[in-house]
């Protein structure tokens, strides 16, 4: 599974490994919303702790209800327009970059704006900078002439963009990562940047992890089988650990899981403070015998275990209290989104979503929400800072020619659509069959805008990536072409 968490304007959770892309959960894909929580991360440890020791009351969840944002959505998002149109290729890339392969045109597979500047990263490893006031391109990422970059990393802290490259020159094999201020990105002064984690050997499978709710990065290195743990603030090294037997590590808010090799019907697993890496608990979990694990995932004291062909498993890790889900009602997603703020969390199963609550019951279906890419990528989806609204790449039936009804087939168009978490009803999108959908006018005089070569519908044909930067109030989408595009009102 793949996992990223997601904040206004960034990846809450970024697991890159080398060699393949992928993000955090690899027991699907995964993904946690973009907002780290409000309350303290160490709220976790305490409630993990408190068990052990003894003492402390159950405070029942905060029930989910919806923010008064929810509500403003349809008239935020009226009149949206097609405003730009940024070309990630052009002439002079070639003589920027020295690798052929990053000359060919090749989808966006990643969006990421902070402060006024817009980052696309292409499949191929090339990676724009944009500047949404002139929006002119800045420059490309590419600062080395063989360098292929694979994810990208907004760190709010301080207020940087954190690169993740492979490079030709030690064969692609291992990630290098870097750090560079944003303000430095909108002068053009890459090589005021620098290294991060240069004692670190992340060659396959070896990775970096970012998370942004507790802000920390996790390494592990394959080679010696360590894991090491570092301040996302200041990059300074906090603690490691190092075990053969790890079979993987989740992080929760304030804590991790440590998940053990399994043995025939269990698998031992153990749990830490992410601040310190002390144990705060210890125990093994029983499995069915010759059964595949689908996934075993934390959140705050849930843990959630799933194996092929059996019930959705709740354990409450401070008293072992269990919650068994229907296999038939639940199968297992291909991706999950954890909604901290709002005690519920996401699963993404063939191009549908729902929500569900902690007590395994179905809190929302999704009703105008069927995603356009089968294997839900949680680049085409961006969740709001107040988790109460889901925008997602999504299909559009065929209107029939009579004006009737639709016709079933599937438009080679998709529409943007924006639902809301708690109802699941679409409250906004931006479709091709809208007639008020055009390209803004152009005021005379103004010099700032792109060129915009696209028709509205050829802009909302194979959206690879999608973004949304709620301080603007805009979304950024990018194509198989290698375009990106600007909506907003």
């Amino acid at each position: 599974m793949e996992h990223h968490h997601h904040k206004p304007g960034l990846r809450v959770r970024l697991r890159i490994t080398a060699a393949r892309r992928r993000a955090w959960f690899s027991a699907g894909l995964h993904s946690t919303c973009r907002k780290p929580p409000r309350r303290d991360p160490a709220d976790s440890v305490h409630k993990v702790a408190r068990r052990e020791i003894g003492g402390g009351h159950r405070r029942p969840p905060r029930p989910a209800a919806p923010s008064s944002s929810a509500f403003s959505c349809p008239e935020k998002f009226r009149n949206f327009q097609l405003q730009e149109e940024y070309d990630t290729y052009d002439d002079e890339v070639q003589f920027l970059v020295q690798l052929p392969f990053l000359w060919s045109r090749t989808k966006i597979i990643e969006i990421v704006a902070a402060k006024d500047v817009i980052f696309a990263l292409a499949q191929s490893g090339l990676c724009a900078a944009f500047n949404r006031t002139t929006n002119k391109r800045i420059c490309y990422l590419n600062i080395s002439p063989d360098e292929v970059i694979r994810s990208l990393f907004y760190n709010k802290n301080n207020e940087s963009l954190i690169t993740v490259s492979v490079y030709e020159s030690d064969r692609f094999s291992s990630l290098k990562c870097r750090t560079t201020p944003i303000e430095y990105i909108r002068r053009g002064q890459l090589n005021n940047g620098f290294p991060l984690f240069e004692t670190e050997s992340l060659k396959y499978p070896g990775f970096v992890e970012f998370d942004d709710v507790n802000g920390k990065v996790l390494t592990f290195s394959a080679q010696d089988s360590t894991y090491k743990v570092f301040d996302l603030k200041n990059y300074n090294f906090l603690y490691s650990i190092c075990d053969k037997n790890i079979q993987e590590i989740k992080i929760s808010p304030g804590i991790m899981l440590v998940i053990y090799q399994k043995t025939n019907c269990n698998v031992p697993l153990r749990i830490l403070s992410i601040e310190d890496g002390t144990t705060l608990k210890t125990f093994t979990q029983l499995l069915h015998r010759n059964r595949k694990v689908d996934f075993i995932e934390q959140f705050n004291e849930k843990l959630l275990v799933k194996q092929d062909k059996e019930n959705l498993q709740i354990i409450d890790v401070r008293n072992s209290d269990l919650i068994e889900v229907n296999k038939t009602e639940f199968m297992t997603p291909s991706a999950f989104i954890f909604l901290y703020e709002n005690n519920l969390f996401l699963t993404f199963c063939n191009r549908t979503v729902a929500a569900w609550n902690f007590r395994g019951e179905l809190v929302t279906s999704f009703d105008d929400h069927e995603l356009w890419h089968p294997n839900c990528n949680t680049n085409n989806i961006y969740i709001t800072a107040d988790q109460d609204l889901i925008i997602s790449y999504c299909k559009v039936l065929k209107q029939a020619t009579d004006g009737c009804d639709e016709t079933g087939e599937v438009s080679s168009m998709g529409s943007i659509n924006m639902s809301n978490i708690f109802t699941g009803k679409c409250v906004a999108k931006i479709s091709p069959s809208d007639p008020t959908l055009t390209i803004a006018p152009r005021r005379r005089g103004d010099t700032s805008r792109s060129t915009i070569r696209s028709t509205v519908p050829e802009a909302l044909e194979d959206i690879t990536a999608l973004f949304y930067d709620e301080d603007r109030n805009e979304i950024y989408t990018g194509n198989s072409k290698g375009l990106v595009h600007v909506w907003s009102n």
